[in-house]
């Protein structure tokens, strides 16, 4: 109710009637506010019953269907653990473009990661190839000058999504938080992890985050760029468009993919929608790697009920070393219920854990920029890839248990005598939850 416009909305018009005109100004500042920053999508609240399994036709069915987002033969994918993977692997595949880059990204900072990319980037465009880069307005705001000039004279173009001004108001909460990097329209890259240099490295300290990146090669890719696409065009008013962008995709492999790209501005949340299902489908396991989890009381019971039907339920998340008091705060709140359900909630506590993976039954696997969170489900846009293949599926499990043997299980009775202090720090942070 504290969060719901129109209460407010009404102590303003009684205060406005009663010639109480600074409680009248301030709660009607408090409505808008209030109607700014409500979710545009909210949880399905029936049908998450299904009787079939991940394995079946019909789950993949289900989810083509729910999120109106079809699964694309022919392609190959590459999981790509921590920056000395994935960062030399973007910059090769900038270096080797032949016909354009595109980006779209929520963090691009200042720093040497920023302008080993910003001069990659700027050599492409000063051999003529269409460099484009979409930037968050919000979280790319301390990229620096030496970053922007150097990509600004290098002949890139550069966009800010959703810039905040007063004609903006009403989408101010709106945010890009996709990591998206689309070379030739062919070879694509998403995931979790930004443009800066506490992704370099390997993990090995807590100055060098733990993430997951994947690259894809095939018809699949198409999806990121038309993400990019939509929104360069809502903020430029620019039409991206020809072969350049759009090529002919012969197959680079064999395997089916859904590149979901979620946006609020559809009024519901495919990766939601995804991820939920994939819950209420799974028969024997469910592993989520995931740095911001903040589930609402829909998606603690469907783990809950998982759990009770057999299915075992790790979780895994950032602990002590994470970049976001408020989701930290809501997160371990909601703990409860799961640990006394018998669900296993491990805290990462090496660096920060920054990877967004659902593994489902050793067979079914999403990787994307998703975190298990209210602000992605209903706030952001966002990217997950899926996949159902017992190889990839497998080997993802593989670096979820060796970050899981990193990581220490909470347990019921600790999180029941956690200090007073503590409780007071979650109860004023849950008072933002549904803007985590």
């Amino acid at each position: 109710m504290l969060w719901a416009w129109w209460p407010w909305f009404m102590v303003s018009v009684a205060a406005t009637a009663a010639n109480r005109w600074a409680w009248a100004i301030g709660t009607g500042a408090m409505a808008l506010v209030c109607y700014l920053l409500a979710p545009k999508e909210s949880s399905p609240q029936f049908g998450l019953d299904h009787e079939f399994s991940v394995e079946s036709d019909e789950f993949l069915q289900t989810i083509a269907g729910a999120t109106g987002v079809p699964f694309v033969d022919g392609n190959r994918l590459t999981v790509l653990n921590n920056g000395d993977e994935f960062y030399p692997a973007m910059l090769a595949a900038i270096d080797g473009a032949e016909t354009s880059v595109t980006i779209e990204a929520y963090i691009y900072w200042a720093g040497d990661i920023g302008l080993r990319f910003a001069r990659a980037l700027a050599t492409k465009a000063q051999e003529g190839l269409p460099v484009k880069i979409l930037l968050d307005a919000v979280g790319s705001s301390t990229i620096g000058s030496e970053v922007l000039k150097t990509l600004e004279d290098g002949g890139c173009q550069l966009a800010w999504y959703n810039r905040i001004h007063w004609y903006t108001i009403g989408r101010f909460n709106h945010r890009t938080h996709r990591k998206s990097l689309i070379v030739d329209g062919r070879l694509g890259f998403t995931g979790g992890a930004g443009i800066a240099d506490h992704w370099a490295g390997r993990a090995q300290s807590p100055e060098h985050w733990r993430d997951v990146q994947i690259c894809i090669e095939g018809p699949a890719v198409a999806p990121l760029q038309t993400g990019f696409a939509e929104n360069w065009l809502q903020t430029t008013g620019e039409l991206v468009s020809g072969p350049p962008y759009y090529p002919v995709i012969p197959p680079a492999g064999t395997l089916p993919l859904q590149t979901i790209m979620s946006s609020p501005e559809t009024g519901s949340s495919a990766v939601r929608t995804m991820h939920y299902l994939s819950i209420v489908c799974a028969r024997k396991s469910i592993l989520i790697a995931n740095p911001y989890f903040v589930p609402d009381e829909v998606a603690t019971q469907a783990l809950i009920d998982a759990h009770r039907r057999g299915v075992r339920v790790r979780i895994l998340v950032s602990g002590r070393h994470n970049d976001n008091w408020l989701a930290r705060q809501n997160s371990v709140a909601l703990y409860g219920p799961l640990l006394a359900a018998g669900v296993e909630i491990l805290e990462y506590n090496r660096t920060m854990l920054h990877q967004k993976v659902m593994i489902v039954d050793s067979l079914w696997a999403t990787v994307g920029t998703t975190n298990f969170d209210n602000r992605s489900f209903a706030h952001n846009e966002e990217t997950s890839v899926c996949l159902r293949e017992p190889a990839l599926a497998t080997a993802l499990e593989r670096d979820f248990a060796a970050d899981a043997a990193l990581a220490e299980r909470v347990q019921l009775d600790a999180w029941r005598r956690r200090p007073v202090r503590d409780r007071a720090c979650e109860l004023v942070a849950s008072i933002l939850r549904e803007q985590v």
